[in-house]
């Protein structure tokens, strides 16, 4: 489903990711398992997260954060894309007179998936293997490390959406890259490459398609040759400062969302959104055709 190095093996499936491990060793010989999770039902929209994806991502990081045999846990995409961010065919969906509910529902997920990230106590890193938009963007951001191909992009486009940030974006993009880019990104819609990225401080480093999952499985060994605790007490210390903020601040981009998301704008924005993306992809099969 997607190219991995030969010393990776596919262990078992947690709903729509497959969870593949590296046999490593430590300094003292012992043996470590850094994860990857890779998204193994590729759709047509493109890796877009729906409800249960949101679930089964919190599922995952929860689970490996509990499993002794895991230090570090790697995040990438199928196909050509890492993720498209949220199914916007959802909004759709909803029943008119069961609107807030609904709302109020995607609100309380989208808490715990965030919260998820926030609270990771090990290691994690995401490998951009293509474009990252939206929740799969700002996501990075809780990210310990970030790598990414040079043809990967990193999109939010909250503001032609109607919608505002999440993620906690608000509070890392600033931090990681100062308030001019992340308005750019944020405010501006602004699609970063890779290299662009990069330099502002959002992506660790670029690397050649080829040796991504290479390159991402050597960092990984040098973490899992540490000793665990030491490296999950260093990394809380890094962190604990922040872990109240970026809870406070997933609670409140998460209620702005759900006054956001009822709104006629946003409704109205995300319809003529949909609109032009399925232009997008019948223009595209046509030309495939051709």
């Amino acid at each position: 489903i997607i190219h991995t190095p030969s010393t990776l093996s596919v262990t078992r499936t947690v709903g729509h990711f497959d969870e593949y491990t590296a046999d490593l060793q430590d300094s003292a010989g012992r043996p470590q398992r850094p994860r990857m999770c890779g998204h193994s039902e590729p759709s047509s929209s493109e890796e877009a997260f729906n409800h249960d994806m949101y679930i089964e991502v919190a599922s995952v990081l929860r689970w490996a954060a509990k499993n002794d045999d895991i230090m570090c846990l790697v995040l990438t995409g199928a196909g050509d894309f890492y993720s498209s961010g949220n199914d916007l065919s959802v909004f759709s969906s909803m029943a008119p007179d069961d609107l807030q509910k609904s709302l109020r529902d995607a609100r309380d997920m989208l808490v715990d998936f965030v919260g998820s990230f926030i609270d990771f106590p090990k290691i994690l890193i995401a490998a951009l293997n293509g474009p990252a938009l939206g929740i799969a963007a700002t996501t990075l951001g809780l990210c310990d490390l970030v790598y990414a191909v040079e043809s990967a992009t990193i999109n939010t486009p909250f503001m032609e959406l109607g919608q505002s940030p999440e993620g906690c974006s608000s509070l890392t993009f600033p931090l990681l890259m100062g308030f001019h880019n992340a308005t750019k990104m944020l405010l501006l819609g602004r699609k970063f490459s890779a290299k662009e990225a990069s330099k502002a401080g959002l992506v660790t480093s670029v690397v050649s398609a080829e040796n991504l999952m290479t390159k991402v499985f050597k960092v990984a060994n040098k973490f899992a040759a540490h000793p665990p605790n030491g490296l999950m007490h260093s990394k809380r210390l890094i962190r604990e400062e922040w872990i109240p903020r970026l809870h406070a601040t997933n609670q409140r981009e998460c209620d702005r969302l759900v006054e956001r998301w009822g709104s006629d704008e946003c409704m109205n924005a995300i319809a003529q959104w949909m609109m032009k993306a399925a232009e997008k992809r019948r223009k595209r099969k046509q030309k495939a055709r051709l």
